[in-house]
């Protein structure tokens, strides 16, 4: 009882707090018609800004005088994917997350039209940090579904800009993917570069946990204890890997558009093995700091990054809170293809333990799992008696567990490291006892143990807190059924059972 009152207090607090919110920000104001422009403004060029789904960015702004831009920003809730198996009901501007992105110049006077699509089930409103007025445009653009909203702004400070919904609950409408990025170019414009891409970084508070299967909602009491599941670059796991990486050329003059929605989440931008030659602290367009590693961005802010890429390889963006790169989302890639300079770096490609899941076996068996996922599909049509997962379906999906979370203790053969941890591949003390395997993966295992003949003495950490059930019967039968090793598929509720046995 004390657990539920606790957490109604919190709630009745976030009410109220919203509330407040809600009569400072959301409105919604009564419509005053149509603005008079001041004749100067009247003769402005009319445009019609290009608005760009992530990570594209429209192309740079080449006029050297301001004009009146019409923007028209349409809001959608959608069923997209999260990650791999999992769906989540998305709250979006432009159908994307993060939301379009905005390209407009110092002293442009533009004309915002927030129109909410029909099939929406509830108002949405925009916070523009570009706007100096009360709400930042919130007030005037409360919209019910169905319908449009408009407002004029002129644009008076230059800078990289966050733009988010505020009708309340507020963090719950961020939580749920609104928000995006507006860029108000200086008048003299901004320095000539060869690519420019457009990330965010954004958390998500599922009622499952990581990688629990099916269509999750929202979890306002996680959200409110600030306990993400999730915590990804451009709305979700792997949106900016394998196929969907960035793409760059040696030589080439990179510019990194990056924005932290939030709602909450700092992050600590990084891109393993370059170093950023400028940066645009908070996104301000002042004198940029020169030769960083990583750049603190706050919620609800921004920055700015360029880099020559000088050698060829897969870089890596992450958070470099790298629990949240490697075990919730944050991870990205950039791909650059070109001459090597052995002066440079004479190294390797960058070593796959890195990457987990999302390393080159990890998405091709991720790749396999969708081919088997519409393969059952079409027969479950065919045939309803057909019914679950196949063994080659939780053998693939184990693999993918694998690669993120045991590939570097008992590596990709399965041979693990001698003296420090134990083999899996034909694994006499493993292949004994499927019960004792299952407990081990989720209670862990401390002390000596004699593995084929050989004892060691090591740590295998539990991992009850981060896998599901049906994780840890995948990843078991992915394991019972690698390397020469071969056994029965698992089942989830054989480890359900095993989990309870001391709960």
């Amino acid at each position: 009882m004390n657990v539920y009152l606790k957490l109604l207090s919190r709630l009745l607090l976030a009410a109220v707090c919203a509330a407040a919110v809600a009569r400072a920000d959301e409105g919604p104001s009564a419509p005053a018609g149509p603005v008079v422009l001041p004749p100067e403004v009247s003769a402005l060029p009319v445009i019609q800004a290009v608005l760009t789904s992530p990570p594209h960015v429209p192309p740079a702004i080449t006029r050297t005088t301001s004009a009146r831009v019409v923007v028209n920003l349409e809001v959608l809730e959608v069923v997209a994917r999260l990650a791999d198996g999992v769906e989540y009901t998305f709250w979006t501007y432009g159908g994307s997350v993060p939301g379009s992105f905005i390209r407009i110049r110092e002293g442009d006077v533009v004309e915002f039209h927030l129109n909410n699509h029909p099939s929406s089930k509830l108002p949405h409103n925009i916070d523009l940090h570009a706007v100096t007025g009360a709400g930042g445009g919130a007030a005037s653009t409360f919209t019910a579904p169905g319908h449009s909203s408009q407002f004029t702004f002129q644009a008076l400070n230059p800078g990289l800009y966050v733009y988010h919904c505020a009708t309340a609950p507020v963090p719950m409408h961020i939580g749920n993917g609104m928000y995006g990025l507006i860029l108000v170019e200086p008048k003299g414009g901004l320095p000539a570069v060869d690519k420019e891409f457009y990330v965010m970084q954004g958390e998500f508070y599922t009622t499952g946990k990581f990688g629990e299967e099916g269509l999750q909602s929202f979890d306002m009491a996680k959200a409110i204890d600030e306990r993400p599941p999730y915590i990804v670059f451009n709305g979700a796991v792997g949106a900016l890997v394998g196929d969907k990486a960035l793409s760059a050329k040696v030589g080439d003059t990179v510019r990194i558009y990056f924005g932290v929605g939030g709602p909450n989440v700092v992050s600590s931008f990084h891109v393993i093995g370059e170093i950023f030659d400028r940066v645009y602290t908070e996104a301000g367009l002042g004198a940029p700091n020169l030769n960083v590693q990583t750049t603190l961005v706050p919620s609800g802010g921004a920055t700015m990054v360029e880099m020559k890429l000088e050698v060829p390889g897969t870089f890596i963006l992450v958070d470099h809170s790298l629990t949240r790169a490697f075990n919730k989302g944050a991870l990205g890639m950039l791909k650059v293809e070109g001459a090597a300079n052995r002066v440079y770096y004479s190294g390797k490609e960058i070593d796959a333990v890195y990457l987990g899941a999302q390393a080159e076996a990890g998405s091709d068996s991720a790749k396999r799992e969708a081919q088997l996922r519409s393969q059952i599909a079409a027969e479950t049509k065919a045939n309803p008696v057909i019914a679950g997962l196949t063994k080659e379906m939780q053998i693939e999906k184990g693999k993918q567990v694998y690669m993120g979370l045991c590939f570097a203790c008992h590596q990709a053969d399965g041979k693990g490291l001698p003296g420090a941890f134990p083999p899996l591949a034909a694994s006499d003390y493993m292949l004994a006892d499927r019960d004792r395997a299952i407990r081990i993966v989720l209670k862990g295992l401390t002390g000596p143990v004699t593995v084929n003949g050989t004892t060691l003495n090591s740590v295998m950490p539990p991992q009850e807190a981060v896998l599901t059930d049906a994780q840890v019967a995948d990843v078991l039968t992915y394991v019972y059924n690698a390397w020469g090793n071969t056994g029965e598929a698992f089942s989830a509720a054989k480890v359900k059972a095993i989990r309870n046995e001391t709960h």
